[in-house]
């Protein structure tokens, strides 16, 4: 997986103020980097290393159109999806990812996801405005956008503290406005609910996804969404049932278009070899991942 240059390290840098103070207290309280255990030293919100977050690439290679899903092949048509979009059309009209969810950028998304690494969030989620730039050039889609993070449940959300896809929507919203678009990009964090806690999805095959989150969420203010176009933010797309559902809610309530925007896309295509990566880089692994 190789990014182009243009899309190797994020647009967006600290004023020079903010530079300076973040670099001095990284000198007299140096701290790891959440990624790879290495000291930090730069000024770098969010506990990440220059050598990680420079290491964040964008997936570049062949895709299904509909949903997104990084394909093994260098050769694909034009109107030719994958297989599961094939056998069932999601919801959604399409879904994009920045990255693979292997390596570092796995290693980011569980740092977000379970070690309450807001500010990380943040950052990550500008990374959302790449896969959103390139899929609005070649799809001719409308300016202004409704964002909805993917929502987790009430007792999920207390546990964890916050919802990691709000936070990344966050951070998405604020390279957007940084672009102009500071009045065509509103997050709404409470028009769509999680009814119901579910059991996790990993390990469950395609068809036990889909029972877990079938007619799980709902919109609570569907005036507000009627004829609107949004956009759904999430941390992990793996099959898309999640998203699937949610735009179904979404639809029934009256939104015109969902597009689903995901950090990381996992896929068995790419198995994720972050253990190996580091091993050869020679720095030390986190437990638990």
């Amino acid at each position: 997986m190789r990014a182009a240059a243009a899309l190797q390290a994020p647009t967006h840098r600290p004023s020079l103020p903010r530079q300076f103070t973040e670099n001095l207290l990284a000198l007299l309280l140096p701290s790891a980097c959440a990624v790879c255990s290495g000291e930090l030293r730069e000024s770098l919100s969010g506990g990440i290393c220059g050598r990680c977050w420079r290491a964040l690439e964008p997936w570049t290679g062949a895709i299904c159109p509909r949903c997104g899903l990084p394909l093994a092949t260098r050769v694909l048509a034009a109107d030719s999806m994958c297989s599961d979009c094939r056998l069932e059309r999601p919801h959604f009209d399409f879904a994009r990812s920045f990255g693979i969810y292997s390596g570092r950028l796995r290693r980011a998304v569980l740092e977000l996801k379970f070690h309450r690494r807001e500010r990380l969030g943040v950052r990550l989620g500008r990374l959302l405005a790449e896969p959103w730039l390139a899929l609005k050039s070649a799809s001719g889609l409308p300016e202004s956008w409704l964002i909805l993070p993917v929502p987790l449940h009430r007792s999920r959300e207390r546990e964890r503290g916050y919802n990691q896809a709000e936070v990344l929507a966050r951070g998405f919203v604020k390279a957007m406005r940084q672009r102009g678009g500071s009045a065509l990009f509103r997050l709404d964090r409470r028009s769509l609910v999680r009814e119901r806690s579910t059991a996790p999805q990993s390990g469950l095959s395609v068809q036990a996804r889909r029972e877990n989150v079938r007619s799980v969420f709902a919109v609570t203010r569907p005036t507000r969404l009627r004829d609107r176009d949004v956009i759904l933010v999430d941390d992990v797309m793996t099959t898309g049932a999640t998203a699937s559902a949610c735009a179904a809610a979404l639809k029934r309530a009256g939104v015109r278009r969902v597009i689903v925007l995901a950090l990381a896309r996992a896929t068995p295509q790419f198995p994720d070899v972050a253990s190996r990566t580091l091993k050869e880089e020679g720095t030390r692994p986190v437990a638990g991942t």
